[in-house]
């Protein structure tokens, strides 16, 4: 097995000689295991090709000098039963081995999941005793995993993204910063808009019967359900379906979802809205309906700056790319896209827009975005 050389991978481990091709077999370190897994992400994202991660953890009841020998065994295991596109490595470092399954083809899930086991185990039992077999820990995690369109299966957990999970760690403090920023800028707003929110309200019970508040359930960060909330803007009873229907389009590359040279409704909101009250059209279009979502700030469902929190049948629509605008980062009340192209871009690019957003975020990109927004919020393109 060679799966990564020096001019990829800066630092290999446990190298071991294939007597066969006389070939050097490599299990790689952990962050450059980590960095595997996240380039066969983005393979997989174009490809199609599902793979597989396999995590094998030993008992902690050996002794320090017969668990790692017995680690280096299930490392010398583990690659006698890979194939050269695939790449065994520490998952972490010297305490969980893992190894990348990769260009699977996908007919049956279960039949690759049990055929790999059954080829690891029999690899495993000629290296190991029968008590230190029977004392390992395997698991298996399939790429794309499976998130279902009310929100409620999210990602199997972080494991297959190892390496955003690393990121968070070294981003800790200024994760810190952002969240106090979101609390005292959110209670600020609150403070200053009361008599606002106030006269909202009283319009909205004026000018059409139901609740002052709209909610709805949109999908948060790593899959997570939350209660949206906004002022609410449409008739009651009103059908979802017309932009359920919508939206899969857009997603889909069958709705350019640009604003018309003469102004009109942006992407996502569709134009000449029939279910919107002529007071709701006013209060979109000056992003007011937003206001209430300074409370999911609050509650930290939401942050200030971050991508739109997508409804779960949109979701649903998404191809596997796009899901990664809800693991990189929190979702916001504005965002790059917003205040940079949201009229003039489609889907695709709104969500490069975020995935560049995840990327280069600092505090300081923050407070360019929030200054930026009540411009794009007069011309008609600040949060929704």
């Amino acid at each position: 097995m060679t799966p990564y050389r020096e001019d990829r991978v800066a630092k290999l481990t446990e190298a071991l000689v294939d007597p066969v091709t006389n070939e050097e077999r490599v299990a790689l370190d952990e962050e450059n295991f980590h960095r595997a897994i996240s380039i066969e992400r983005k393979r997989t994202e174009r490809s199609q090709a599902p793979f597989v991660l396999m995590l094998l953890e030993i008992a902690d009841n050996q002794d320090a000098a017969k668990r790692d020998a017995a680690l280096a065994r299930i490392v010398t295991a583990l690659i006698s039963a890979s194939r050269d596109t695939d790449s065994v490595g520490w998952y972490k470092d010297k305490s969980t081995v893992g190894a990348l399954f990769t260009g699977l083809v996908f007919s049956d899930k279960n039949m690759i999941l049990n055929t790999i086991l059954a080829r690891v185990s029999e690899a495993l039992q000629d290296e190991l005793t029968f008590d230190l077999f029977n004392q390992i820990s395997i698991s298996l995690h399939f790429y794309p995993d499976e998130w279902d369109d009310t929100g409620s299966n999210r990602p199997s957990n972080s494991t297959l993204y190892p390496d955003l999970s690393s990121r968070d760690k070294r981003r800790k403090p200024w994760l810190i910063v952002k969240r106090t920023l979101d609390i005292i800028g959110s209670l600020m707003v609150i403070l200053i808009c009361t008599p606002v929110c106030i006269a909202i309200a009283v319009a909205i019970k004026l000018t059409s019967r139901g609740p002052v508040l709209f909610t709805q359930q949109r999908i948060g960060q790593g899959g997570r359900t939350f209660a949206f909330l906004k002022f609410r803007s449409m008739y009651l009873n009103n059908d979802s379906r017309v932009h359920r229907e919508y939206v899969t389009r857009l997603i889909a590359r069958q709705e350019k979802g640009l604003r018309p040279a003469g102004g009109g409704e942006p992407l996502f909101k569709i134009q000449d809205d029939k279910r919107v009250t002529p007071l709701g059209k006013f209060l979109r279009r000056s992003s007011l309906d937003e206001l209430p979502q300074l409370l999911n700030v609050l509650k930290g469902d939401m942050s200030l700056v971050g991508p739109r929190p997508p409804i779960p049948y949109e979701l649903a629509a998404y191809r596997t790319w796009h899901r990664r605008r809800l693991l990189e980062v929190k979702p916001g009340l504005t965002g790059l896209w917003q205040v940079t192209g949201r009229s003039r871009v489609d889907f695709d690019e709104m969500v490069r827009l975020d995935l560049r957003y995840a990327t280069c975020w600092t505090p300081l990109l923050d407070l360019k975005i929030l200054l930026r927004t009540p411009l794009a919020v007069i011309r008609g393109s600040g949060a929704c």
